[in-house]
C-alpha cells in the first residue's frame, strides 16, 4: 500500500544506498525501527536496508564496506564525504532534499533472510538468504518493527498490522509470543524497552508470553542484557520499565538485589518502601535528563538498606523505628558486584560505586562543618562532587520532598566554598621539595608525616594555608622525633575521624537512616 512519509527525515546517504542498489537491478527497502520511527514522525537514529542482493553483490557497489558477520549484514561506511565528493552518482531529487555533510555514517544492508530454529534462544542455527521480502518480514520480532518502506515508490509493506498498532500504541509480537521469545529471549527485554521508549502498551498476549518464558533470559549474554537495561534506564519512564521487569519475572534473573527492597518498610520520613523509593529516585534523574551513571547511582543508592535494616524499640513511649546504619557501605559493595556481573566498563563501575558509597555524606546544615565537607570532596573527588549532589536530590525527591530546600542550597554554598580550599597534600601552599630546599629537611617518610600533619590543620583552619605559616609550622614539627611526629599525624586523623563518625551516626539516627 502507498504511505505518505516525510522524506526529509531520510538522510541523503541512506537514499544514495537504495538508489545504487536499484540501479544495479536489485530491490531495496528501509526496514525495521527506522520505518516505525518515520511513521511516528520521529527522526530515526539507525538505518537498516534489506535487499535481494547477496553480500558479494552489495560490496562492489560502494567505496567502503565492512562485512565481518555470519548473518549477511554489510555495513556501508561514509567517511568525511558530502554530496559533492561522493564517488558514486546521486540523483538530482536527492540533492534537492538534502544539503548536508556527514562524517563516519554507517548504513547496514542485509539480504532478505529466512531463519531456521534457535537452539540457544538467541541466535538462529543457520541463516538462509531469500528472494522474497515477505519471508524476511515474517522473521521479525514485533509488528511495529515488521514493516518495510520503498523510498522511490512510497510503498509500505505491512503484513501484520504494524501501522494500526502504532496508531493504537500497542506492542504485539509477530505471530505467537512464545515462539518469538524461544527464538530470541532478548526480545522480552526489548519489549519492555520499546514500551517505555515509545510509550506503547504491551498487549496482554505478549505480556503472558514474557511471564511464561522469563527464565529463558538466563541464556542471553550479560552484555546484551546490560545494553537493553541501559536503554530502559535512559528512557523517559524508567520507573515503569523497572516495574515491568519485576512484574514479568525478568529482573530477578539479572539484578535480584533490587527486589529485596519490595515491602521493606522504612518509616520515619519515608512514605515508600525501599524498592518504591529507589524507583522514584531513578525517575527524577530521568526527568532531569541526567546521564547514565547518575541514573544507575540513583537506582542503587539505597540497595543495601534491606540487608542493614534493624528495629530499634528503645524510643520513649514504646514507639520503635527502623535504622539502616552503614547501608551505604554495604550498598557500594553490592553495586560493584552487580555492575561487574553485567560487565559494565570499569570507569562506570568506579564512579557509580563512589556515588553510592558517599551519598549519605551529611544530613544537618546546622551541625555539619566545612571540615567534614572538605573530607567528602576529597573522598568523592572534585570532578564528582556535583554528581553526588544530584544523587542527594534524587534521594530527597524519592521521599516526595522538594528538589532544593534550604538544606540543599546550603550544601551547595558550602561545597563551593571548600572547593577553593585544600583537600589533598598536593594543594597545600607548600610541598616536599620546598621543605627540602628552604628548610634543609632530608628526604624520607618524615616529609610525608609533616605534610599530612599540616593538611589536617589546614582542613580545620583553611586560613593557615600560606607558604610562610606552613613553613614555620613544618620547622616546628621537624624538631620532633619520628615516633612523636608520626603519632601527631595519626592521632589527629583518628580523633577527627572518630568525632565525624559519631556526628554522622547521631544525625543518621535522628533522621531514621
Amino acid at each position: 500500500m502507498k504511505q505518505d512519509i516525510n522524506h526529509n527525515l531520510i538522510p541523503a546517504y541512506v537514499t544514495q544506498v537504495t538508489e545504487m542498489l536499484e540501479k544495479a537491478g536489485f530491490e531495496a527497502y528501509l526496514v525495521g525501527g527506522c520505518v516505525r520511527d518515520m511513521l511516528m514522525g520521529r527522526e530515526p537514529k539507525d538505518w537498516d536496508i534489506t535487499t535481494n542482493a547477496k553480500p558479494e553483490e552489495i560490496m562492489p557497489l560502494f567505496p567502503k564496506t565492512v562485512y565481518e558477520n555470519k548473518f549477511g549484514t554489510v555495513a556501508v561506511v561514509f567517511e568525511g564525504v558530502s554530496d559533492e565528493t561522493l564517488s558514486f552518482p546521486v540523483s538530482p531529487e536527492t540533492k534537492k532534499l538534502h544539503v548536508t555533510s556527514y562524517m563516519s555514517q554507517v548504513v547496514e544492508v542485509t539480504p532478505y533472510r529466512t531463519e531456521a530454529k534457535y537452539t540457544d534462544n538467541r541466535h538462529p542455527d543457520e541463516v538462509k538468504f531469500s528472494e522474497n521480502i515477505d519471508e524476511d518480514i515474517q522473521r521479525r520480532d514485533f509488528t511495529v518493527n515488521a514493516m518495510a518502506y520503498h523510498i522511490s515508490s512510497g510503498e509500505l509493506i505491512d503484513l501484520f498490522g504494524g501501522l494500526k498498532d502504532i496508531k493504537d500504541t500497542s506492542l504485539r509480537t509477530v505471530g505467537a509470543p512464545s515462539e518469538r521469545f524461544h527464538e530470541d529471549a532478548l526480545r522480552m527485554l526489548r519489549a519492555v524497552r520499546f514500551s517505555v521508549q515509545l510509550g506503547f502498551t504491551i498487549s496482554h498476549e505478549t505480556l503472558e508470553g514474557i511471564a511464561q518464558n522469563a527464565d529463558l533470559i538466563q541464556n542471553v549474554s550479560k552484555e546484551r542484557i546490560r545494553d537493553e537495561f541501559n536503554k530502559i534506564i535512559m528512557s523517559s519512564d524508567p520507573m515503569m520499565g523497572i516495574g515491568l521487569l519485576s512484574k514479568l519475572g525478568l529482573l530477578k534473573h539479572f539484578i535480584p538485589e533490587l527486589e529485596e527492597g519490595i515491602k521493606c518498610e522504612q518509616k520515619g520520613e519515608h512514605i515508600y518502601d525501599v524498592y518504591e523509593h529507589i524507583c522514584h529516585a531513578l525517575q527524577h534523574a530521568s526527568e532531569k535528563e541526567w546521564l547514565l551513571h547518575i541514573r544507575l547511582s540513583a537506582l542503587f543508592h539505597d540497595i543495601g538498606k534491606p540487608r542493614n535494616r534493624r528495629w530499634d524499640g528503645t524510643k520513649a513511649g514504646g514507639k520503635g523505628k527502623y535504622t539502616f546504619y552503614g547501608h551505604e557501605v554495604v550498598g557500594a559493595r553490592m553495586t560493584e558486584k552487580i555492575m561487574d556481573r553485567l560487565h559494565y566498563p570499569k570507569k562506570t563501575i568506579e564512579i557509580v560505586v563512589k556515588l553510592v558509597r558517599y551519598h549519605m555524606f551529611f544530613s544537618d546544615t546546622e551541625q555539619i562543618t566545612l571540615s567534614a565537607v572538605r573530607r567528602v570532596v576529597r573522598n568523592i573527588g572534585v570532578e564528582n562532587i556535583w554528581d553526588l549532589m544530584k544523587i542527594r536530590e534524587c534521594d530527597r525527591v524519592g521521599m516526595k520532598k522538594k528538589e532544593a530546600p534550604y538544606r540543599l542550597r546550603k550544601y551547595h554554598a558550602m561545597i563551593e566554598e571548600v572547593l577553593h580550599s585544600p583537600i589533598s597534600v598536593g594543594q597545600l601552599a607548600i610541598n616536599g621539595n620546598t621543605l627540602m630546599v628552604e628548610s634543609s629537611m632530608k628526604p624520607g617518610p618524615r616529609i610525608g608525616w609533616i605534610l599530612h600533619a599540616l593538611l589536617e590543620e589546614v582542613l580545620e583552619y583553611p586560613t593557615k594555608n600560606t607558604h610562610e605559616i606552613l613553613k614555620t609550622r613544618a620547622v616546628e614539627l621537624n624538631k620532633l622525633s619520628d615516633i612523636e611526629l608520626k603519632a601527631i599525624g595519626d592521632q589527629a586523623k583518628e580523633e577527627k575521624d572518630r568525632l565525624e563518625e559519631k556526628e554522622v551516626k547521631k544525625l543518621h539516627g535522628k533522621h531514621g537512616v
